[in-house]
């Protein structure tokens, strides 16, 4: 079965009727608006029935509605518009602090080109301070931009006095009406808006088209150019199927504003009670009464919000806004209206809709509260029974992936420039170097290696999930040319949530991958936590003056990769279900392939420098060696090795938060040429159990390679070279 569907702030689904308005224009009429003949002119004429359907939504002049993409590019087109049409009389704009990122990155643009902007603070309920936009209003002022009503909390704002305020100092007034147009009335006659961005797919019509209702009067430049489309306000041909869709949506929501709005109410009310009465201690954020009837708004005390939402099978939420679906920061909305962090940080947004029932609220709240209840401190749930280790996903049990658990290194580094460890004289590697294991010298002949490694479900599988947590681990060992010895558990698990048999596939995993190292697994430590984490201890032993550390790359070494990237964007789309089984399999069984063999055939060379490939992705790892070697380095794109499918998931956005800020670590590194940002994403991604990086000479690295692809590992190449002693410059060419 589907889940519950309670996102319908995010999207709607397209109504049938749309669909049905829509059909003919897919099947039948295909010709251009611009045309004069008969193919042309049912077009035309179809396209101003939309624009008059929408003008009498919101009680207009047809002539005042302009097509658009969408609600953000109507925003653009708003601000921007106003923004540059206006520049010669000043460049101050006014808004909340509460808006949509459509809004707010726009105001963010306009503040590096000259403009100034002022964000009005909301009161405890999200809804904007009116003396505080009285107050911000100067002689430069141009434009003031207010939603109609938020998009998370669903507070309305009070656009008619503001409308007010506005006119009295003759400012053009912008509102951004996306989530009320079809939940609420939406009347510019009385809320006395200039401008009113509008988005289709918000209201059962398609994604991709939104309309700008603009004032006669009003002015804007024109961002698009082209042809005199639209009244010469937006250039390129008109998108009649959409369009066409965009109209009969609007009619509907008109015709049944009333029947649908107490609907949405009372399928809202009625989750909201059966919540309140099972979880008394949940936050209602927005206002009580002035707030869009299908929005809920709710925050979970001391429940992260992620892993609440990844832990619903049958409801479909958002953590805040839906556009930020990755992120577990708490969202610009709750800072701006106070919420506590306790209740930030579990905030969930639910949003009623046509298809919603009272029975599908029933069953969603049911689940809900059991889930929620699990996540809460201290919460007396009795334990999963009878569940089979294939019925369960790890990683819903998880809001992060792999290493995502872990401190941004950025922030690591600060915190241990702060510390002065005690270092004996036998230590041989400790913190001087970016190494993620210690040797200590026992003897002239005996050195002792030790390393630490542990995370999230980086795959649904139990058994898997271990395999590949302690194939991460071992790697440390390998990648300095050590021989591991033995290992330790480290476990963290939910144990009011998951059986103990999930616990034992984790286990069972990692114990059969230890044995194929060649070792056991003596103990370990285990801790009750919300999420299942997994790692291991391993200690191994090596000669001394055998010790391969991540730092000694020399001018003239070439650099190997001996596993191919993209784990951390696939295991990311992997838990959103968009890659083929065959795939999944691909990537599993990479990520549990021991390095047990590149590490034994290196240590037949001269290896200067090697460090393994994990949370903090290729460029993260090579600027620890290249930084520590003093050594700058080149690598070359189109050589290194990626995964099937990997380029294709991030150019669409598939990429976890973690590789973002491995990308901010290394920047100040790295010249990435004219490699856009998706490649720069691609060398950043966090990986687990990722193959090693070799630093040794061109004669050594051919013969190495050689090894390599004789016994199968026909991945393994050059990627690049260290060109000259500096401060660890990385070229990407």
């Amino acid at each position: 079965m589907k889940p519950i569907y309670l996102d319908y702030n995010a999207t709607t689904p397209i109504d049938k009727r749309v669909a049905d308005a829509m059909r003919p224009f897919l099947d039948e009429y295909f010709g251009n608006p611009s045309s004069v003949h008969e193919y042309g002119i049912k077009t035309k004429l179809a396209v101003e029935k939309a624009r008059q359907q929408i003008a009498g939504l919101i009680h207009c002049e047809a002539s005042e509605i302009v097509f658009t993409s969408g609600g953000t590019e109507s925003n653009n087109f708003a601000i921007k518009g106003i923004a540059l049409a206006n520049k010669h009389q000043g460049n101050h704009i006014i808004t909340s602090s509460v808006e949509h990122p459509a809004v707010f990155e726009v105001c963010h643009y306009l503040e590096k080109n000259g403009f100034e902007i002022t964000y009005a603070a909301v009161d405890e309920f999200g809804i904007v301070k009116l003396e505080e936009i009285e107050a911000a209003i100067r002689r430069e002022t141009i434009l003031i931009t207010i939603m109609h009503a938020n998009n998370e909390v669903g507070s309305i704002q009070p656009v008619e006095d503001i409308s007010a305020i506005a006119k009295k100092h003759g400012i053009i007034f912008h509102s951004d009406a996306a989530q009320s147009l079809g939940k609420i009335p939406v009347n510019i006659q009385e809320m006395g808006v200039d401008l009113l961005s509008i988005a289709g797919h918000k209201l059962y019509a398609p994604k991709g088209i939104g309309a700008l209702f603009i004032r006669n009067g009003v002015h804007l430049e024109k961002l698009i150019h082209g042809a005199d489309h639209e009244q010469n306000l937006r250039a390129g041909t008109e998108n009649v199927l959409e369009i066409v869709g965009l109209g009969e949506a609007c009619t509907i929501a008109g015709n049944d504003l009333g029947k649908n709005a107490e609907h949405y109410q009372q399928t809202r009310d009625y989750l909201h009670k059966l919540l309140k009465e099972a979880l008394p201690d949940i936050k209602l954020n927005g206002h009580p009464e002035k707030r869009l009837p299908n929005t809920l708004s709710i925050s979970f005390p001391r429940v992260e919000a992620n892993t609440l939402i990844s832990r619903l099978e049958s409801v479909a939420a958002s953590a805040g806004a839906a556009c930020h679906a990755e992120s577990i920061d708490v969202s610009a909305v709750l800072e701006a209206m106070l919420v506590p962090l306790d209740f930030a940080m579990g905030t969930i947004r639910f949003s009623t809709g046509r298809g919603s029932s009272m029975q599908d609220i029933k069953i969603a709240a049911e689940e809900i509260i059991t889930t929620a209840k699990s996540l809460m401190p201290k919460a007396e749930t009795p334990k999963p029974e009878g569940i089979s280790t294939r019925e369960i996903k790890l990683t819903r049990y998880t809001h992060g992936l792999g290493c995502a658990c872990k401190i941004q290194p950025q922030h690591l580094e600060e915190v241990l420039k702060k510390l002065n460890p005690i270092i004996s004289p036998n230590v041989l590697v400790g913190t001087e170097t970016s190494d993620d294991a210690t040797v200590y010298k026992l003897n002239d002949e005996l050195a002792i290696v030790q390393t630490l490694d542990f995370f999230t479900p980086i795959v649904d599988d139990a058994y898997d999930f271990g395999a590949i947590a302690a194939a991460n681990a071992l790697s440390d060992i390998y990648a300095m040319g050590a021989k591991p010895l033995f290992a330790l558990n480290i476990v963290g698990f939910p144990e009011d949530a998951l059986p103990l048999s999930v616990l034992e596939a984790i286990l069972k995993g990692a114990q059969d991958k230890a044995a194929e190292a060649g070792i056991g697994i003596l103990g370990g430590h285990t801790i009750e936590d919300p999420e299942p984490k997994y790692g291991m201890v391993v200690s191994g032993i090596l000669h001394p003056d055998k010790i391969v550390k991540n730092t000694g790359a020399k001018p003239g070494d070439v650099l190997v990769l001996t596993k191919p990237l993209g784990t951390g964007i696939l295991s990311t789309a992997i838990k959103r279900g968009l890659v083929d089984e065959g795939l999944r399999k691909e990537v599993t069984a990479l990520m549990a392939t021991l390095n047990k063999i590149p590490a034994e055939q290196m240590l037949k060379y001269d290896v200067h420098a090697c460090t393994d490939v994990t949370g903090f992705g290729l460029l993260g790892h090579l600027k620890e060696m290249s930084a520590g070697s003093a050594c700058d380095v080149s690598i070359h794109f189109d050589k290194i090795p990626f995964l099937r499918e990997v380029k294709n998931l991030a150019t669409a956005g598939i990429v976890p938060g973690g590789t973002f800020n491995n990308l901010d670590y290394v920047t100040p590194l790295v010249d990435f040429g004219k490699h856009p940002r998706t490649n720069q994403l691609l060398l950043s991604d966090a990986q687990t159990s990722g193959g090693l990086l070799v630093a040794m000479s061109a004669l050594d690295a051919k013969n190495y390679l050689k090894d390599l692809h004789q016994i199968g590992l026909t991945d393994a190449v050059v990627i690049g070279e260290f060109t000259e002693n500096g401060r660890g410059k990385i070229q990407v060419l």
